[in-house]
């Protein structure tokens, strides 16, 4: 689930979240941009990943990443994640073919059509 397809590159990461610092739109269904794959990666402790099927409400995937590990977002795929352990600290980067063009704006957008369905 967290390898990166060949040809992609990294274009941009997120600081280092922790419980107290995650942003809120990470905990609700959202999906990732066109074209963009997000690794979560885990530094210390525990965080579940949830994926939906279809744009359902329902998660088809649940998976505890621990500390050292790798959880991949694919392109359009309705994911949330949730801390697990009180110690959590992780980090995303984001990696395409090229660096899009869209800014976080769409993701947040991406969101509100994710409440909607």
């Amino acid at each position: 689930m967290s390898f990166i397809p060949k040809g992609y590159t990294n274009f941009e990461s997120t600081g280092i979240f922790t419980n107290e610092s995650v942003p809120k739109v990470l905990l609700e269904p959202h999906y990732t941009r066109k074209g963009v794959y997000g690794q979560v990666h885990v530094l210390n402790g525990h965080l579940k990943f949830f994926g939906y099927k279809n744009g359902t409400q329902s998660a088809e995937k649940e998976v505890l990443i621990k500390a050292n590990e790798t959880a991949m977002a694919h392109p359009y795929y309705l994911h949330r994640l949730e801390p697990a352990s009180e110690d959590l600290e992780f980090e995303i980067r984001f990696f395409s073919l090229a660096e899009p063009e869209t800014n976080q704006t769409e993701t947040e957008s991406e969101t509100q059509m994710a409440k909607q369905k």
